[in-house]
């Protein structure tokens, strides 16, 4: 057991909040089970959603990262008390519902995207939503826009200020018909949280259909709303004139999976993820297996680990659900670093998501990224645009660097290259990682990876 780890559990302080480094020592294939619980890009949003009901709510299975906190945070700014349950479990009262200043807005925000989420709860509570600058991973512009122009659409008015935004519904809030010019997954979520209590129906054409979405379509369908999802990217809502609370377990984070498997993957590991399912992984199974990995699932898990031999060299198109997830895509480069021969990575879904590979070339890897794609390679996602390829060949010897954490899947892709690498890594601006992964430290601790968590 690492000693400052001791000492940080004696000081009763949750892990990865004494410092923001952590000294790696490469080379140890990590093995062991570690549990995942709800997803951020879930829980998040459920945590939103509890303002649309005049009851209480309980959400389960939360993850303990720090979008979570922040939410929280927003939350109670707004006059909504949360407390804590037992294993994971948030439970909001809405009774109390208030209007709330920019300056405490943008104090509880932070970086987090997560306040353009409030507006349509806040538009059919309040009257009025309030939202300051946003931030979040720096991996691509990621305009509000689509959101904006939606809520106009359902007849917000919408103002802008030094400040942030200002938005109000003078005559409240009628459906609309919107289509989204790509299946944004944040834009969905805002046109769901809207037209639940919108007066008349709501057509949304080219929608996101991500697991986590179908979740939140879940827990709202829990709540009393009439959502149906359509074929071809089409989902109807039909307002109603009240909402409940809501009580579920959120689904479990993919991301998370994906990350340890890959984990597994670069470091010789074997790592048994308990929570993980089956179904909801499929896509990201079959290239995990075309790469030379090894899989089982089971009732309570997956277990993912590295068979022996050499792993094989794959091209990657990453697009929304049901395609290879952009998130996926960043911790697996680090694996296919080791693979024989030459894979390719075409992410379209951001812009700006392969600067974490610079660090990776610091350390050894061979990537060389296109910043306007490969127009002339085979192709059955459509080109966009704004999208970058990455080339990777290998196999090559990482070695220890010093990284400092750009991203949130940037970052826990440097910590498995560290993992995996010869000598010495010092990885900083940890804090990062904290927003999806929790209790990252006491998770590398129990697969035994050689690190030193710096008080």
């Amino acid at each position: 057991m690492n000693p400052l780890l001791t000492a940080a559990q004696n000081a009763a302080e949750p892990l990865g909040t004494k410092s923001d480094s952590i000294v790696i020592t490469g080379g140890k294939p990590l093995k062991g089970t570690i549990a995942v619980r709800g997803a951020k890009n879930l829980a998040t949003k459920a945590m939103v959603a509890a303002l649309l009901g005049d009851t209480p709510s309980t959400l389960k299975d939360v993850p303990d990262i720090s979008d979570v906190q922040v939410v929280r945070g927003l939350l109670s700014v707004y006059g909504v008390k949360v407390t804590d349950g037992a294993r994971g479990e948030l439970h909001f009262d809405t009774s109390k519902v208030e209007s709330a200043h920019f300056a405490d807005i943008d104090a509880h925000a932070g970086a987090s995207r997560i306040p353009i989420l409030f507006c349509g709860p806040l538009l059919h509570r309040l009257g009025e939503a309030r939202i300051p600058d946003l931030g979040g991973c720096r991996i691509g512009d990621r305009p509000i826009d689509f959101h904006l122009d939606a809520l106009r659409q359902f007849g917000a008015t919408v103002d802008k200020s030094y400040e942030g935004i200002h938005l109000t519904a003078p005559d409240g809030l009628h459906g609309a018909e919107i289509a989204l010019p790509y299946p944004s997954v944040g834009a969905t979520e805002q046109v769901l949280l809207t037209a639940v209590l919108a007066k008349g129906t709501t057509e949304l054409k080219n929608a996101a259909i991500e697991p986590e979405i179908m979740d939140l379509i879940a827990i709202l369908q829990k709540m009393g709303a009439i959502i149906s999802v359509e074929p071809n990217r089409v989902i109807l809502i039909e307002g109603v004139d009240r909402l409940d609370g809501y009580t579920h377990r959120a689904l479990f984070d993919r991301n998370e999976v994906a990350s340890w498997a890959s984990a597994a993957l670069v470091t010789h590991g074997d790592i048994f993820v308990e929570g993980a399912k089956q179904a909801e992984m499929m896509t990201f199974l079959n290239v995990f297996r075309k790469v030379g990995g090894a899989f089982d699932i089971q009732e309570n898990g997956i277990r993912f680990w590295h068979p022996g031999g050499n792993l094989k060299p794959v091209t990657i198109e990453t697009d929304v659900h049901p395609g290879f997830m952009t998130d996926w895509q960043q911790p697996l480069i680090v694996a296919l670093t080791q693979a024989h021969g030459v894979s390719i990575v075409h992410e379209t879904v951001y812009e700006n998501r392969l600067g974490f590979t610079e660090a990776l070339n610091e350390m050894g890897a061979q990537i060389v990224v296109h910043p306007s794609g490969l127009p002339d390679h085979p192709r059955r996602v459509a080109r966009r645009d704004f999208e970058q390829a990455a080339v990777i060949t290998g196999p090559t010897k990482l070695h220890g660097a010093n990284i400092r954490v750009p991203d949130l899947r940037g970052g826990f892709s440097h910590l498995i290259a560290a993992l995996s690498a010869e000598g010495q890594s010092v990885i900083s601006n940890m804090g990062i990682i904290d927003r999806g992964y929790e209790h990252i430290i006491d998770k590398l601790d129990a697969l035994g990876a050689d690190f030193v968590y710096e008080g």
